[in-house]
């Protein structure tokens, strides 16, 4: 009679790794559970945290910021790894993000515009080819701009009443 030998399956993820991979670098536990957009986040935030330490200005709140971040995404990617495999364990997928069906689309491009002509001005900044100093000389213009859109979205809502006296 031969006996069956029952072997479980291993978890998905393994927070430790996990652990480890995010102390090596910032953003790669992220990376190991499958969270592309989180650890691209997370590598962007750590370089510009980096970046801060440069000048001695802000210390230590600038130090104390970035171990803060560095002792946070460690944390977070074990807390993911856990998630993902209670969920394996359970036979669903891990709800590591809020549902996107609450999301409301607006139909609006009007924000991604407006970035666009932001970073297009800073680079022109960045180039010389316009100063810091003017470029901020028209601030008030984006929020003339920002307000426009506001009104415009008020009376193009279905169902608003427009009243003319």
């Amino acid at each position: 009679m031969t006996e069956k030998i029952v072997i479980e399956p291993r978890p998905p993820k393994s927070p430790a790794l996990a652990g480890i991979l995010s102390l090596v670098f910032p953003g790669t536990g992220a990376l190991y559970n499958g969270q592309i957009g989180k650890a691209i986040f997370y590598m962007i935030t750590f370089a510009g945290l980096v970046t801060l330490q440069t000048d001695g200005g802000g210390q230590p709140f600038k130090g104390l910021l970035l171990a803060g971040f560095y002792i946070f995404q460690f944390i977070e990617s074990i807390h993911a790894a856990r998630a993902i495999n209670l969920a394996a364990a359970k036979g669903e997928q891990a709800e590591l993000l809020p549902e996107t069906s609450d999301i409301v689309p607006s139909g609006s491009i009007f924000w991604g515009i407006s970035l666009i002509i932001i970073g297009l001005l800073f680079i022109l900044a960045n180039f010389d080819l316009m100063t810091y100093e003017r470029l901020f000389d028209f601030w008030p213009v984006a929020v003339i701009i920002i307000g426009l859109k506001l009104v415009y979205d008020y009376f193009a809502r279905p169902g608003t009443e427009k009243k003319s006296d």
